[in-house]
């Protein structure tokens, strides 16, 4: 150790916590957040008060970026030049200032992400409206600082005659804190703010009426105002942007996605990548290509939808997968007086208010300040002019200007500075005209300084002077607002966009499926050939064929017992001739499984609807169960188990069960049994349920479909596999116990096939019936008349020879074309043979078929009555 050195001890703790406390403030105070007053951080202020020293105004020839770079640099700012060049290239750009403060020419960057070139290839200026921050700078409006070393003074904040905070937000990470302030629109800001100075009492929800939300630089939506408010109200608060889309159709047909406007601080040419990639990824579907046509005029990009694709599901998983749906999380930290707050709208604008009343008496007491020496000077001038022969002859005695300036000052009792005015007066001024011109700027001045002083002593007139500059900023620089505001819209829905409409849902054997829009089948009279529906596979056909709608959950029931869940708009639209695509592409339904039943229901959140809802199910061997709808409400991708099935048995129907229904169970041998729903009690999700229903001994036997009635007065409609069908009234089956064999539901004969569906009909309901070729038919259920439950029926469509009915449903009735032909009647043979044309559609005429001999009402045989 040197002579004369001493070491002290000290504890690292203490000397570690202080130091990063002396750093942590530094970066609060000095570099990461603003100042509640101008909304600038010190780098932003210094680059503005460089470039007015430099004179590089509005009004003025543009410099090199490297020249001011370096004048901020040299006297201001004591850090890296990148970080003062990437501050003036930000405040130049359109897209990151909703107000930009530089005036940039040459290459700042673009919204894809760009980088702006080199500062040396660049040149910048002032904007006007950075000229509104720096005006009365001159004006001792505001406190000067000492630059890093001392030999220059800085001011600590601009005057700032607009909110540049609000209207400009800005964001930083501080050491402990983060600020991130949205833009706002200049027109509503001043508008608040005015609103708040008529009243300083006003609240949030009152200022909400003139500031409604953030506006942000690149348009765009506002999806939801919930977090609006909460931003406003808290200081705190998260906002959903969403991108400005609409659908278009192309000159060759195809339908396009175009969106114009993306959400704020979202890099364009990062995001379309990054949907590019889902796009192969499989994750987003339905887009058969992407572009970027944006060029001077504006953003453009264009998704080409393939021809199955709905645009509402597409751009609402656009959305969901991309940033064309972002979120800015609003977090109003700032500085007031030194310390970091966090600020709501009220006290953002009170601050601003403050701070301009601080300005105004600062700027009118330096003006009246001004006006008293002019005054004053103005005053020995008149002076001299009462007394000019005294005064010149006094000046032309005297030795030197010394002794004149005293003997005027003794003479006349003047000031100093009067003395010196009066040596300094021209001969010029000497004459009357001046002499007018002298008195007229006095009583200017006298009244000036009477108004000043009124200034001073009055709120009310500084408030109104605070009020008439934001009106003349408002009316050079307010514009109308860019991002629109979406009032309904909350956390992200798919359904949002997409219209509640009835859509056909078809399922084939093979597992394919689709939805059509029930506006394609048109209804036909009874007995006509239909037309082309489903196109399949040669050994492919229909089987589930059902009416839902785009916002309600498909809940799907597989043979082995396990229910998957999709809502309606996820399944793919398509013609009544399209196949569809295949299910295990929507959800994961084992290869050796497949999907029995397809329920609908509007939703899984109501708990009073779930506890109170059943499912009826039933089994091809008889068993029936019920169970709550609140046991499948929570949505799995991979399914739940539904039922327990016994070895040899798979399901057939599930159903939503209505308090106190008839359940009627119908076999393929043309039995049924009906019993009320309170005979099943209610079981668990993993139960295997109760005998519904005693098939016959003959192989063969098997439940073919069950019907669960809550309206008596109802009717039952049983279908045979060769198109032979009719109406009973429901009373026409008498209630016997759950487990027996029930009453007969058809009299079947070789004609007529076996039962393949039994349905609950009226006169409302229409009925579309598949059959395996793919041939579909509307009828109206009025069209056919009701007749006895034992009867064989009337034929309701003709079947080929290798044919037969594989699906039936009922959807609601049409209103009746007034240009279609009303049928006749005529005898069909059950030996004709059906023509199929070279199209693949049966051609052949409208038909009725009259009953047979066999088709009168009989009597109850032993067997119904047992």
């Amino acid at each position: 150790m040197a002579e004369g050195e001493k070491i002290i001890s000290i504890n690292i703790e203490d000397e570690m916590r202080g130091a990063y406390i002396d750093y942590s403030m530094s970066v609060i105070i000095s570099r990461a957040l603003p100042d509640v007053r101008d909304g600038l951080k010190p780098v932003h202020r210094r680059v503005l008060y460089g470039m007015s020293e430099l004179g590089v105004g509005y009004n003025k020839s543009y410099k090199k970026s490297a020249r001011i770079v370096g004048e901020v640099l040299g006297k201001y700012h004591p850090h890296g030049d990148t970080s003062v060049y990437d501050t003036m290239v930000r405040m130049a750009q359109d897209w990151s200032l909703r107000y930009p403060l530089v005036d940039g020419q040459g290459n700042f960057g673009s919204v894809d992400g760009d980088s702006p070139a080199a500062m040396r290839y660049t040149e910048a200026r002032l904007k006007r409206l950075a000229d509104e921050m720096l005006n009365d700078l001159d004006k001792d409006t505001v406190d000067f600082q000492p630059n890093f070393d001392d030999s220059l003074e800085e001011p600590s904040v601009m005057p700032a005659k607009f909110p540049n905070l609000l209207v400009n937000g800005t964001s930083g990470i501080a050491v402990g804190m983060a600020t991130n302030m949205a833009p706002h629109n200049m027109t509503e800001v001043v508008n608040g703010i005015i609103a708040y100075l008529d009243n300083p009492d006003i609240t949030v929800d009152e200022l909400m009426q003139y500031v409604t939300a953030p506006d942000f630089p690149t348009g765009g939506i506002i999806y939801g105002y919930e977090g609006v408010k909460q931003a406003f109200h808290t200081g705190r608060g998260r906002v959903v942007m969403r991108a400005k889309a609409t659908f278009e159709t192309s000159k060759t047909g195809k339908e396009q996605i175009i969106v114009t406007e993306i959400p704020y601080m979202v890099n364009k040419a990062s995001m379309i990548e990054k949907t590019a990639a889902l796009i192969n990824d499989k994750k987003i579907e339905g887009i058969s290509d992407m572009r970027d046509e944006s060029d001077r005029d504006g953003m453009r990009i264009v998704y080409d939808l393939k021809r199955d694709a709905m645009p509402s599901v597409v751009l609402n998983n656009l959305y969901k997968y991309t940033q064309l749906q972002s979120s800015f999380g609003v977090n109003n930290v700032c500085l007031v007086k030194g310390r970091p707050m966090t600020l709501n709208l009220q006290q953002l604008i009170q601050y601003f208010v403050e701070h301009r009343a601080e300005v105004i008496i600062r700027r009118t007491k330096y003006e009246l300040a001004e006006a008293q020496k002019r005054a004053h000077i103005l005053e020995g001038l008149l002076i001299a002019l009462d007394h000019l022969d005294e005064v010149i002859a006094l000046i032309r005695g005297s030795r030197d200007p010394e002794v004149a300036r005293g003997q005027l000052i003794s003479r006349f009792a003047l000031s100093e500075v009067q003395a010196r005015a009066i040596l300094d007066m021209r001969l010029q001024r000497l004459t009357g005209l001046e002499r007018d011109k002298i008195v007229a700027e006095y009583e200017d001045l006298m009244r000036l300084i009477d108004h000043l002083n009124a200034v001073l002593a009055s709120d009310v007139l500084q408030r109104g002077i605070i009020k008439t500059e934001l009106e003349d900023i408002r009316e050079r620089y307010g514009d109308a607002r860019r991002t629109e505001i979406n009032y309904v819209g909350g956390d992200f829905s798919t359904e949002d966009m997409i219209a509640d409409e009835a859509m056909v849902i078809t399922i084939s054997r093979e597992g394919y499926i689709k939805r059509t829009n029930l506006d394609e089948y048109r209804a036909q009279g009874r007995g006509g050939a239909g037309s082309r529906g489903a196109v399949s596979k040669k050994d492919d056909f229909t089987e589930h064929l059902f009416v839902a709608t785009t916002h309600e959950y498909l809940l799907f029931f597989t043979e082995l017992g396990r229910v998957f869940w999709l809502k309606v708009y996820e399944v793919p639209e398509g013609g009544k001739a399209t196949k569809g695509l295949p299910i295990q592409n929507l959800i994961e339904i084992p290869r050796e499984d497949k999907v029995r039943s397809v329920l609908n229901v509007r939703g899984l959140k109501d708990p009073d609807y779930l506890e109170n809802t059943y499912l009826m199910f039933c089994t091809e061997q008889g068993t029936v169960k019920k169970t709550p709808l609140e046991a499948y409400s929570r949505p799995r991708t991979a399914g739940i188990n539904a039922i327990t099935i016994n070895d040899g048995d798979r399901i057939l129907d599930v159903q939503l069960l209505a308090p106190n229904s008839e359940v009627v169970l119908a076999s393929r041998f043309g039995r049924a049994v009906r019993f009320n729903e309170s005979k099943v009690r209610s079981m668990g999700r993993s139960a295997a349920g109760v005998r519904g229903i005693s098939l016959s001994d003959t192989p063969g036997d098997r439940v073919v479909g069950m019907v669960c009635l809550a309206d008596p007065t109802q009717e039952l409609l049983v279908v045979s596999e060769n198109g032979y069908g009719k109406r009973s009234p429901l009373d026409e089956y008498r209630v016997t116990n759950r487990g027996g064999k029930g009453v007969r539901a058809m009299k079947l004969t070789e004609k007529t096939g076996n039962l393949v569906a039994i349905k609950d009909v009226n006169d409302t309901d229409d009925l579309m019936i598949i059959n395996k070729s793919g041939i579909t038919i509307r009828l109206r259920m009025s069209d056919l008349r009701t007749i006895g439950r034992a009867t064989q029926g009337v034929r309701l469509i003709k079947i080929g020879s290798n044919d037969e009915i594989s699906s039936v449903a009922k959807v609601a009735a049409e209103e009746k074309d007034e240009s279609e032909t009303e049928a006749t009647l005529v005898v069909v043979d059950s030996s004709e043979e059906l023509a199929e044309s070279s199209s693949g559609v049966i051609t052949v005429g409208v038909l009725d078929i009259e009953l047979d001999d066999n088709t009168a009402d009989e009597e109850p045989d032993a067997e119904d009555l047992a």
